[in-house]
Formats: structure tokens, sequence, C-alpha cells
């Protein structure tokens, strides 16, 4: 393999582990304050939806990515309202969402445009356009460092460098602030933050806030950035693959990076190579294709090594009398 198609390759990567990473970020920001989360998927997608509807209806993609951010935060409130407020089965609400959007997507796409369940294609400022970073151009021809430069780290679009950027900030918010250790203390042990006299039930509706918006956004990226409009299931098991990820990442920021990375990569080779031959053996299509999948059901059975949650995750709190 040269180097232009393995910076091919890895910008690739970089893009499809993009949603990924926002979603897994999501995630962890829910569960480290106790609040299991399934229902990233549909959060995705509602926001997926919404954010292609409006920015084709208004011409803009800003307003786009509001409308899928705020839909997420509706679903959002939805679920911690079930599991927070009334103290109702967390996994099941999250499943429920998932079922909620997929079905809710559909119905609205076809009611509004009349195409099958999809919306019509975004063009020109209906959708995030790629960047160009300073002396990207100029550096091209510069052996190793500019082809780097030029092919991997530029030419993406803004989500993307958000999404980088969300690494160290939700790593700086959870433990170097007040608000992050309360956050963590949350999902470890509620009553002793209760007993400091912290709002336990705000702490986690503001942990839930957050998932909804960073799903938000990896939903907006999905439809308007990566892909150019909303179809049908679009998120393609994203969700549940972010949340492996997690669990791969042991509830880190800077891990939930790396693993996200990797699952990308393993999607950014399926797309690249139709079949690659190792001697005699042709590994086929259809293999390189589920390979993500394939890890997401190695890392939830264990195989990757012990991956304790927050001992409070799951788990209604109960103020004392």
């Amino acid at each position: 393999m040269d180097l232009i198609t393995l910076l091919q390759v890895l910008d690739s990567t970089v893009r499809l582990a993009t949603p990924l990473l926002l979603a897994c970020l999501a995630g962890l920001f829910s569960e480290r304050a106790g609040i299991f989360d399934i229902g990233l998927e549909g959060k995705m997608l509602m926001a997926a939806f919404f954010s292609a509807a409006v920015a084709f209806v208004s011409g803009s993609v800003w307003l786009g990515l509001l409308a899928g951010i705020g839909s997420s935060l509706v679903l959002s409130l939805l679920h911690g309202v079930a599991s927070i407020t009334f103290r109702g089965n967390q996994l099941i609400s999250g499943v429920a969402i998932n079922f909620l959007a997929a079905g809710l997507t559909v119905l609205i796409a076809q009611s509004w445009f009349k195409e099958g369940g999809r919306t019509p294609s975004l063009i020109g400022a209906g959708r995030f356009n790629s960047l160009e970073l300073p002396f990207a151009e100029t550096l091209q021809g510069v052996p190793l460092l500019g082809p780097i430069y030029a092919e991997l780290i530029s030419g993406h679009t803004i989500l993307v460098y958000l999404a980088l950027l969300c690494v160290p900030a939700s790593w700086w918010l959870l433990y170097r602030t007040r608000f992050g250790l309360r956050l963590r203390a949350v999902g470890e042990n509620p009553a002793a933050v209760d007993a400091a006299g912290v709002s336990v039930i705000g702490l986690r509706f503001a942990a839930v806030a957050i998932c909804g918006v960073l799903c938000g956004i990896a939903g907006a990226y999905l439809a308007t950035a990566l892909q150019a409009g909303f179809v049908k299931d679009m998120t393609a098991g994203r969700g549940f693959i972010a949340l492996a990820a997690l669990i791969f990442a042991k509830w880190r920021p800077w891990h939930a990076l790396w693993a996200t990375l990797l699952f990308g990569f393993l999607q950014a080779v399926a797309l690249r190579y139709q079949s690659i031959e190792l001697g005699q053996i042709t590994i086929p299509v259809q293999l390189m294709d589920v390979l993500p999948y394939i890890l997401t059901v190695i890392i939830l059975a264990g195989f990757v090594g012990k991956a304790v949650p927050p001992k409070a995750g799951g788990e209604a709190y109960v103020k004392e009398r």
C-alpha cells in the first residue's frame, strides 16, 4: 500500500469515526452519571432526519444542525423523565426511543416530502462543506509531511474538527472541574452526593442533556456532512457500535477516541477493498462489511478485558427521608 492510498484510508477512517466518537462521548457523559442510554441510535436517527429536513427547507445547514440538536434533546428529555423522574427501567426506555425514532422519522419524512421516507438531496448551503486549512496547498509538495497535512488533516468539515475538540474538552470537564467531579460521583455513589447538598436529579438531567447535544451533532453530521440527506435507518447500528466502543474505552474520553478510530478504520477498509487476498485465501466483501459488527460482539462478550461500569449505573436514585 503506497502513502497516498494509506492516507485516503485514514482520511475515510476519520470521517467514518466522527459520528461514532460523538455518540460514544454522549454515552460517556450519560453513563458516568449513572444513566444507561441504549437510545443513542434513536437520538442520532431523529437528529439526522430533522437536520436534513430543516436544512433542505430553510437552505441553511446551521438551522438544520440546531433542529437536529433540538430533536435529540427532546428524546433525551423523554429518556430523563422516564428513567430519572419516574425511575423507570433505563434499558426499556432507551429501546423504546430507538423504536420511536425508527418509525417516526420515516412517517414524517413520507408525509412531508413524499419520497419514500427520505429527504431530498442537500446542495450548496444546505450541507457542510470541506474546509481547507491554511497552507494545505502550499505544503502539498513537501515530502511526507505535506501529503499528511493536505490529505489527512485538512479537508474535513467543521463538525469533524469539533468532534476531535470534544475529546480534550470532555476530559477537562470530567476530570478538572467541580461539575465533572460531581458528575462522576453521581454515577458511583449518588447518596454521598445528595448528602453533600448537591442535586442528584439536576446532575443526571445535565448529563442527559449533554448526551442529547452530542447525539444531535452526530446525527446532523451523518445527514448533512457525511451524506447529503436523510434515508431510512441511515444510522445503521452506529449507536450500538458507539456503546461497544464506550465499553472498550472503559468510559474514558481519550480511550474513546482510539476505540472509535478503530471501528472507523474497519469500516474504511471494508468500503475501500471489496475483497482482500491473503496468500491462497480470499476474504469476501461480505465478511469485510460485517467486521465492525463482529468486533462489537467480541467487545460486548467481554473478550477485550474487564470493563467495570459506574457502580450506580442503571439504578434509579430514591432520596432517603
